[in-house]
């Protein structure tokens, strides 16, 4: 297996596009990586999509975006699955250089969300979850992250403001974010006030949903540093999977498959949680950033929380997470926000992260997952 590296990123503001197709936002993302990475032509498109066929009624979307950037006969596959969409379509792009197969791979992340009402959103979003236990019975992905909320706060005998810390710190680092969607920090005092969503979860425990494209160009290790001054290396990549159902699960509160990608992409690239300079997790609610810290081994079960408590999580840190505001304050662009999140942590290790820069950072974990941990994607980056 080849050493593969990132040589190109493209991110493009986050928001509700009413006037920009799902072809072009992934279309203009994509030339922005090919032209950071020199405006080299890929040999094959990976593009992350998650609610395409019941949002955009789209599929074959990298054939389209392959054909609207110029690209005629390249190679060009659609990878699936859900919100870890983004992260999968980077799983594919790295083994598809890592084993020598294609030389310079374009991973392209994509979602438009924001054109239906609400009530259509969370229907079509429901495909996610398990159809014949979950989703027959009106089960959103909301009311079950709520549960599981509901279960934490009981077993560790917590209120619901040990989660302020996390909404707190995305929305302060959003607001520092040229493409984040919601640019405001969140006053004291307000996060109390929130509107309930699904009690126990408010309005800023929960992520939004929004419309975007991140794309990212991969080419061998060897060959990097010759086309790009700071190319940024995957030192890791793994992907775990749980059950859909939360009823299936032996423990609701470990997040089974975030454990096992972690520990396979620490192990892959060599390191221990201590190495770990920023991660980027799947912040879609504060519960979940909670039960990822713990599970990706940076904290107790149980514990997640007092991290944000304290103050670890934030660019001056301990460990900073969601250090571009996250799923929370960027937004979230469902199959895109794997590559998002990954593009974002390239930036930190390039140290081209402006107002967001987290000092001396040399390894990002990124996680992104699918469900409420159904599947769950590792990478580990180093500058």
């Amino acid at each position: 297996m080849r050493d593969v590296a990132i040589i190109g990123v493209g991110l493009t503001p986050v928001g509700e596009h009413w006037d920009t197709s799902l072809r072009q936002m992934a279309a203009d993302a994509a030339a922005k990586a090919l032209q950071d990475a020199g405006n080299l032509r890929p040999e094959a498109l990976y593009l992350g999509n998650a609610y395409g066929s019941t949002m955009s009624s789209q599929t074959q979307l990298a054939a389209l975006v392959a054909d609207n950037l110029g690209l005629d006969g390249i190679e060009a596959l659609s990878v699936e699955a859900a919100e870890a969409s983004g992260a999968a379509a980077l799983r594919a792009g790295y083994l598809a250089v890592a084993s020598g197969a294609v030389d310079i791979a374009l991973v392209v992340g994509a979602e438009k969300m924001t054109d239906s009402i609400a009530a259509t959103r969370i229907a079509a979003r429901g495909v996610s979850l398990d159809a014949d236990y979950e989703a027959a019975h009106g089960a959103t992905l909301t009311a079950l992250a709520a549960m599981l909320m509901r279960r934490y706060m009981y077993e560790y005998n917590l209120g619901l403001d040990a989660f302020e810390g996390f909404a707190i710190n995305a929305h302060a680092n959003g607001a520092r974010s040229q493409h984040a969607m919601f640019r405001s920090p969140i006053k004291p005092g307000r996060y109390a006030q929130a509107p309930m969503v699904a009690d126990p979860i408010n309005l800023f425990d929960s992520a939004p949903d929004a419309d975007g494209a991140a794309a990212l160009v991969l080419t061998a290790g060897d060959r990097a540093a010759d086309l790009v001054p700071v190319p940024v290396y995957i030192a890791g990549s793994a992907v775990a999977t749980d059950t859909l159902a939360l009823h299936d699960r032996a423990d609701l509160l470990y997040l089974k498959a975030a454990a096992y990608s972690a520990q396979r992409a620490y192990a892959q690239a060599g390191i221990t949680p201590t190495d770990v300079d920023l991660f980027e997790l799947h912040d879609a609610f504060t519960v979940i950033s909670a039960l990822s810290l713990e599970a990706s081994g940076f904290a107790e079960r149980g514990e997640g929380w007092k991290l944000a408590r304290d103050g670890d999580i934030l660019l001056n840190g301990r460990l900073p997470i969601s250090t571009f505001g996250g799923l929370k304050s960027r937004g979230n662009p469902a199959g895109a926000a794997g590559v998002y999140q990954a593009g974002e942590a390239c930036l930190q290790l390039r140290g081209a992260a402006g107002d967001n820069q987290v000092a001396g950072a040399k390894v990002a974990l990124v996680q992104n997952l699918g469900g409420l941990g159904s599947t769950a994607i590792t990478h580990v980056l180093r500058g």
